[in-house]
Order: C-alpha cells, then sequence, then structure tokens
C-alpha cells in the first residue's frame, strides 16, 4: 500500500518556473540568471488584468523589456538585474516580481488542493519538490527571482502547510558549497515555522567521499535541528551504485543517518588512497536517535 505521494509542481517535479535551459533544468547544473517565463497569451493576460487593477495599466502590457535571456551567465548582463540602476529595485521591479511570484504560488495551491482533495480521507502524505536554487551569493539572487522564489521559502511553506504537504529540497549534495548551505538552512527555517514536514532528495549519485570528512558531517548536519528529514531519497541505482569504490560510502551514509551516535570508525571505509578512514561526527554532535531520520529511499 502506498504511504507517499509525491505531486509533480513544475520541471523536474519541483514548483518553479522553467527558467533555466532545456537539459539544466531544476536546481542542479546551471548557475546562470535564468529567464523569465511571462510571455505566453495567458500570462500575459493575468497580468494585464493585475497591472489594471493595481491603477498601472502600463505595466501590464509586457514582460520586463530589459529581462535576462537564458544564455546570460551574470546579472550584470541584463539592465534589470544590475547591482546599480536595475529595475527590479524599482517600483515596477516590486510590482512585477511580487506577482511573478504569487502566479506561481497559485499554481501551486491549484495543485495541491487538487492532489490533497484526491487522497482526503486516505493513509497517505503528501509531497512535493522545492528547489535549491544556487545563484551567485548566499541571499535572494537572481535566479531565485526568474525561477519565482522572490518572496524566499517562507510563503512556499506557507502554502504547503495549508495542504499538509511535506516539503521535498531537491537537489542536496553529499559535499555542498555555501550557497546550497546557506539555501538548505532557509528551507529547513520556513519548514520549522510552518510546522511542515522536510524530506530531501540528492543530486543524481551523490558520493560522500573525502578524508575530511565533509560527507558524513553534511548527512549529521542534515538531520540535526527541530525540522530533520522524514525521508531522504538517494539517486541513483545502477553498476556504479554498487561498486566497490561506491557501496561502502553509501552504507557509511545510512548508518550516519539512521544511528550516528553509534558509528564506529571499524566500520568505516577507507579513503580512497587507502590512508586515513573517512570519518563521522561524534555523538555529542549528532542529534538524539529517537529524532532519526524515517526512511532512505534509493531510486
Amino acid at each position: 500500500m502506498a504511504q507517499d505521494v509525491t505531486v509533480s509542481l513544475g520541471p523536474n517535479g519541483e514548483l518553479q518556473y522553467p527558467s533555466y535551459p532545456s537539459g539544466n533544468q531544476g536546481s542542479r547544473g546551471f548557475d546562470g540568471v535564468g529567464e523569465f517565463q511571462c510571455y505566453d497569451k495567458y500570462m500575459l493576460a493575468r497580468l494585464k488584468r493585475h497591472a489594471e487593477s493595481s491603477g498601472q495599466p502600463l505595466w501590464g502590457l509586457s514582460g520586463p523589456h530589459d529581462g535576462p535571456r537564458y544564455d546570460d551567465e551574470s546579472p550584470e548582463s541584463s539592465a534589470f538585474f544590475r547591482e546599480l540602476g536595475g529595475s527590479w529595485k524599482s517600483a515596477y521591479g516590486e510590482f512585477f516580481l511580487s506577482w511573478y511570484t504569487g502566479e506561481l504560488l497559485a499554481h501551486g495551491d491549484r495543485v495541491l488542493a487538487a492532489a490533497s482533495s484526491a487522497f482526503r480521507g486516505k493513509p497517505v502524505e503528501l509531497s512535493a519538490k522545492v528547489p535549491l536554487l544556487r545563484g551567485p551569493g548566499t541571499g535572494p539572487s537572481p535566479a531565485d527571482a526568474t525561477a519565482g522564489f522572490h518572496g524566499g521559502y517562507g510563503p512556499v511553506a506557507e502554502m504547503f502547510a495549508r495542504h499538509s504537504c511535506a516539503v521535498i529540497a531537491a537537489g542536496v549534495e553529499a559535499r555542498p558549497d555555501a550557497t546550497a548551505e546557506e539555501r538548505l538552512a532557509q528551507v529547513k527555517a520556513a519548514c520549522t515555522e510552518h510546522g511542515v514536514h522536510l524530506a530531501a532528495e540528492s543530486a543524481p549519485l551523490a558520493v560522500a567521499r573525502g578524508s575530511d570528512g565533509d560527507g558524513p558531517a553534511r548527512v549529521v548536519w542534515l538531520s540535526a535541528g527541530r525540522t530533520r528529514p522524514c525521508q531522504f531519497t538517494y539517486q541513483r541505482m545502477g553498476a556504479e551504485f554498487f561498486s566497490p569504490g561506491h557501496w561502502p560510502l553509501f552504507v557509511q551514509f545510512v548508518r550516519a543517518l539512521e544511528c550516528p551516535e553509534e558509528a564506529h570508525e571499524d566500520d568505516l571505509p577507507a579513503s580512497a588512497d587507502g590512508g586515513e578512514r573517512l570519518t563521522v561526527p561524534s555523538a555529542a554532535a549528532a542529534a538524539p536517535k529517537d529524532q532519526a531520520t524515517r526512511e532512505v529511499q534509493t531510486v
């Protein structure tokens, strides 16, 4: 019997606009600015109505004329997101970005409402994916804005809470950069504030390798705090997944998730050069056992 139902809300199943080039869709593999998705006749009609109701009919004639394009790698490539004098910091920019984000939230709200109605009374938990966007820096970025996250993760978590839907943080890496850490911290904080369950999904075949212990430390960090993942989907199974170089790392990964305080260095694989073993943080740094992650999935 199915216990969990994951609802697709957009590209790669994630709640976001398809603002990235084909082949780099989602929260992984693209570090550019992205492009606004508001130029079809339906979005333009809604923008026009919103502008007229806001008393600014001229703002609803089109999307930003100076907005970025798919191949723009820097916010400075277009006038809209320029640090000095960029349109996004103007009254028009705030009007447009608020509307653009609101349309994405309204879409997610409609889909989750339909899913919640379809499964009402059934013993299943709904979940849906939210991207960990990778714009430059650790604060709000143009990549967030073009994907529909101008308001951060708080409004998203609030919308998920209305439908008792868990958030799946998509694209969690075994060895993330500072931006990914900050994005995940924002998701965790938003879920905690609104009482939303948090799950996680790795980027394809995330390998927690490193003599400095980054991988296991990452797992325990992900599991710590008031809002801990109720599930983790580890992608993906295949020949490399079961290879001698990867399988012991996956075993280590699962043990660090489920019982970090019981991990022993004798159970851990040696580093790639055969020297120092990978390490798991001490029990003092780990979360209590009664808060252990519920399930690890592999796909």
